[in-house]
C-alpha cells in the first residue's frame, strides 16, 4: 500500500497537481455531450428518433475526427490543437442547445451535432499521452509508467460515471439544456486551461523527430498488436452499449426505469476504484497476461447477466462486472503506448478512445433493438458475445515483450525481458 501510494507521488510530482484536475474537468463534456444531446432532442422535439440521429451523428463525428486531431497534436503539439477544438467544441455545443430549443429540423441539427462532435478536444487520450511523455523524459521507472496509465483510466472512468449523473440530475430538477450548457462553459474554461497548461510543453510537436534512417512503412504501419487492441476496444464499447440497453430493458420491465443510471454509475464507480488499484501489482504481472485476466474475467462475470431478472441481482452482477472494465481498458492503453512510436501517441491513442467509442455507438440501438424484440437477456447476450471475442483477442494475438519505441526499447532484435514480465521476445504466438 505505501508503495503504491509513493508510486502515485511520483506521478503527481510529474504532472504537478493541478493537472489532473484540469483534465478531469475537462473530459467532463465528452461524457456529458452523448446523453446530454439524446435527452435534450427527445425533450424538444418528441421524437426518439430525431434524438438517436444527432446522437449518432455526434458520435461519427468523434470517431471519424478524434485521430485527426491526434495526429494534428503529434505533428504541431497540443496547445494549438486543443485550444481551438475547446473554442470550436463549446460554440458548437452552445448552437446545439439553441438549435434544439429552437425546433430547428432534423437534418441541420444533425450537422450541428456532427460538428460537436468532431470537435471533442481528446483531453482523455492527450492528457494520457503528456503524461507518459513526461514519465519518459524523467526516465522514470516502468512502475511509474504504469500508475499513470492506471490514474489517467481512472480519470476517464469517473468522468464517464458523473457526466451522464450531472445530466440525469440537470434534466430533473430544471432541463437536458442546463446540463447541455454546462458542458459548453466546461470545455471552454478547462479544455483552454489544459491547453495552457505548462506541461503542454513536452508536447510541442515533432514532425522531425522521426527517425529519417528509417523506412516509411515502419514509421505508418504500427505493429499488428496496435489494431488487436483497437479491436478488443471496440468489442469493450461493444459491451458498454450492449450492457446499457440490457440495463435500461431490465429496469423498464421491473417498473424500475430511474434506477437505470444508477446501476450504470455502480459499475463504473467500481471499476475506477479498480482501475486505481492496479498501480500495486507487482512488474511480473505483464501486460499480455493483464489483458488475458481482463479479458477473461469479463466473460466470466457477463454471463450471469443472462440469469438475471430482478432489481437486487442485478446491482450485485453489474456492480462485480465493473472489476473487469478497467482493468482491460488501463491495459490496452498501455499496450498502445508500449507499441508505437513516440512521435505518433497521441493520434495512437485517439484512434484506440475512438474504437471505443465506435464500437459503444453500434451496440447501443442494436442491442436496444433486441431487448425490444427479445426482452433484456438478448443485449447482454450482446454483452457476452463481445466478451467472448475479446479474451480470443488476447489469447492469439502477439504481444511484444518489451518497448519497441522510445525510452526503454530493447532494440532492433526486441530480445530483452520487460520490467512488465513477459519473457520471449514476442508472447502468446
Amino acid at each position: 500500500m505505501v508503495g503504491t501510494v509513493n508510486t502515485y507521488r511520483k506521478v503527481i510530482a510529474l504532472t504537478g497537481p493541478l493537472l489532473p484536475l484540469v483534465s478531469f474537468f475537462a473530459r467532463l463534456p465528452v461524457a456529458m455531450s452523448q446523453f446530454g444531446s439524446v435527452l435534450l432532442v427527445a425533450e424538444t422535439s418528441g421524437s426518439i428518433a430525431t434524438a438517436a440521429i444527432v446522437g449518432g451523428t455526434l458520435s461519427c463525428g468523434q470517431v471519424l475526427c478524434g485521430p485527426v486531431l491526434g495526429r494534428l497534436a503529434d505533428r504541431h503539439g497540443q496547445r494549438p490543437v486543443v485550444l481551438t477544438a475547446a473554442a470550436l467544441n463549446s460554440v458548437a455545443t452552445a448552437a446545439l442547445v439553441a438549435g434544439a430549443l429552437g425546433h430547428l429540423a432534423t437534418l441541420p441539427l444533425a450537422a450541428v451535432g456532427a460538428v460537436t462532435g468532431a470537435s471533442v478536444p481528446l483531453v482523455g487520450p492527450l492528457a494520457r499521452t503528456r503524461s507518459v511523455a513526461l514519465a519518459h523524459r524523467a526516465r522514470s521507472e516502468e512502475s511509474v509508467v504504469g500508475a499513470v496509465h492506471s490514474l489517467e483510466g481512472t480519470l476517464d472512468e469517473v468522468s464517464f460515471v458523473l457526466g451522464p449523473a450531472l445530466v440525469g440530475i440537470a434534466s430533473i430538477v430544471a432541463h437536458p439544456a442546463i446540463a447541455l450548457g454546462g458542458a459548453a462553459l466546461l470545455v471552454a474554461v478547462f479544455g483552454t486551461a489544459f491547453a495552457l497548461h505548462p506541461t503542454a510543453a513536452v508536447s510541442a510537436g515533432a514532425p522531425a523527430r522521426e527517425d529519417a534512417g528509417a523506412p516509411a512503412r515502419a514509421r505508418v504501419r504500427p505493429p499488428g498488436v496496435v489494431y488487436a487492441v483497437r479491436g478488443s476496444l471496440a468489442l469493450q464499447g461493444a459491451m458498454f452499449g450492449a450492457c446499457q440497453a440490457g440495463i435500461a430493458a431490465l429496469t423498464m420491465e421491473l417498473g424500475v426505469r430511474e434506477q437505470a443510471a444508477v446501476v450504470y454509475a455502480a459499475m463504473g464507480v467500481v471499476s475506477a476504484a479498480v482501475g486505481l488499484s492496479l498501480g500495486a501489482l507487482p512488474a511480473r504481472f505483464g501486460l499480455r497476461l493483464r489483458w488475458r485476466v481482463a479479458t477473461g474475467a469479463a466473460l466470466v462475470l457477463s454471463v450471469p447477466l443472462l440469469f438475471t431478472d430482478a432489481l437486487w441481482p442485478l446491482y450485485a452482477v453489474v456492480t462485480v462486472l465493473g472489476a473487469a472494465y478497467a482493468p482491460h481498458l488501463i491495459t490496452a492503453f498501455a499496450l498502445t503506448e508500449r507499441a508505437v512510436e513516440p512521435a505518433r501517441l497521441a493520434e495512437s491513442m485517439a484512434f484506440a478512445a475512438s474504437s471505443l467509442v465506435a464500437g459503444q455507438a453500434v451496440a447501443l440501438p442494436l442491442s436496444g433493438r433486441l431487448a425490444e424484440s427479445y426482452g433484456p437477456p438478448a443485449a447482454f447476450a450482446v454483452a457476452v458475445g463481445a466478451a467472448a471475442l475479446c479474451l480470443g483477442l488476447a489469447l492469439f494475438t502477439r504481444v511484444p515483450a518489451a518497448r519497441t519505441h522510445g525510452p526503454g526499447a530493447s532494440g532492433p532484435a526486441r530480445r530483452t525481458a520487460s520490467p512488465a514480465g513477459d519473457g520471449a521476445a514476442y508472447a502468446g504466438r
